[in-house]
């Protein structure tokens, strides 16, 4: 016998990219009925209304929150704003996809979580690579221990600056702002999805602050290790200081996953489609003058084709549709993973700051005490 089609009223709060991104993928989903657009710029709302025939428009997402037709939400604002909005949500009892992190402050995300919890709601967080074939693909061969007892993973993330300028110019505290936060954190999180098995019991990282700290008191690269219960090392590094001119778009990722069987190694880098114009691109992040070649692919939503949005992003937003009307189960990740990985990025930056190891789990109140002592 076949589910029933639950219908959607969709509320987009957040007409960024990524809202703009996933309320195109939703006005083509069968599911959904109604649209509604917030977002505190009025011309960014109206214009993401427009492309995603939006049925309502409003720069105050508590208004749209609590329209009768709303019955699921995307959070999709600037990281450091997300909070308010999913709490709003989470008293109304809808099923959130909410763009990575939950919050920029462990405190703050520890409280969203157990929000989420206490309410039994149905929260996914946008970790967009797990819907590549990839790494669906790594997972799978350590679910099904293709591999064998996996005893070390390395990852290696580039990223040109212009991710880490626009996150520092957007955000009131450069503070909350790293590289293994914002970015570091997807490769992180298909390791830790891969291991999930395993339990993570300490940290060691090293930050370098040369080119973006002069500028925006941020942080260009960190390079860490995740020590587990059993003995095997996730070693990572992240930066996303590179030259405006580097190609990829925005993530350029290598990971090596090693076990007593087998080893399986993923070049995630795009090198392959490489694209040279002699005029800029109107596409990808932050389109630049300076920018003429890029490895194509590299955008972690996916590339604008024949006028649709194509790859992991249309991927995910589809699949959490189905989730929402049909009651599918996704790959997609749950709030509380979303939380551990927030606390795991935390750590690793504290561990830099600090020039020691950090025990795991790393609690709110142990981060904001080491932050007291060292201000």
């Amino acid at each position: 016998m076949k589910k029933p089609v639950k219908k959607i009223g969709l509320a987009i709060v957040g007409a960024g990219r990524v809202g703009l991104f996933r309320g195109e993928v939703a006005a083509r989903h069968p599911a959904v009925e109604w649209i509604g657009v917030a977002d505190i710029k009025p011309d960014r709302a109206k214009l993401v209304g427009e492309k995603c025939g939006a049925d309502f428009v409003t720069t105050d997402f508590r208004e749209l929150l609590k329209r009768p037709e709303v019955n699921a939400v995307i959070v999709a604002t600037d990281e450091h704003l997300h909070v308010d909005p999913i709490m709003a949500a989470v008293e109304r009892g809808l099923p959130i996809l909410i763009e990575k992190p939950l919050a920029t402050d462990l405190g703050e995300s520890a409280r969203v979580l157990a929000a989420i919890e206490r309410a039994k709601i149905d929260a996914v967080v946008g970790y967009t690579q797990r819907f590549r074939r990839r790494w669906l693909a790594a997972k799978e061969k350590v679910r099904s221990n293709a591999l064998g007892d996996v005893t070390l993973v390395t990852s290696r993330a580039f990223m040109n600056r212009l991710v880490a300028i626009d996150n520092y110019v957007r955000t009131d505290d450069p503070s909350t702002i790293s590289p293994m936060v914002i970015s570091g954190t997807h490769a992180l999180d298909i390791v830790m999805w891969c291991m999930e098995a395993k339990t993570p019991v300490e940290c060691y990282a090293r930050s370098i602050d040369k080119v973006l700290g002069p500028s925006h008191q941020g942080i260009d690269a960190t390079a860490g290790m995740i020590m587990f219960s059993d003995g095997s090392v996730y070693h990572l590094n992240i930066s996303w200081a590179l030259p405006v001119t580097w190609p990829g778009a925005v993530y350029s990722l290598e990971v090596g996953i090693v076990g007593a069987d087998g080893v399986l190694t993923i070049d995630d880098t795009h090198r392959d489609i490489v694209l040279a114009v002699s005029k800029p691109q109107a596409e990808g992040y932050a389109p630049d003058t300076s920018r003429l070649v890029d490895f194509m692919g590299s955008y972690p939503p996916g590339d604008m084709a024949l006028g649709e949005l194509r790859g992991p992003m249309r991927e995910e937003t589809d699949s959490w549709l189905n989730r929402v009307a049909l009651g599918i189960a996704t790959p997609a990740a749950t709030a509380a993973e979303a939380h551990n990985r927030l606390m795991l990025t935390k750590a690793l930056d504290l561990s830099a700051k600090l020039k020691k190891p950090v025990a795991l789990p790393l609690e709110p109140e142990q981060l904001e005490k080491e932050y007291r002592k060292s201000a």
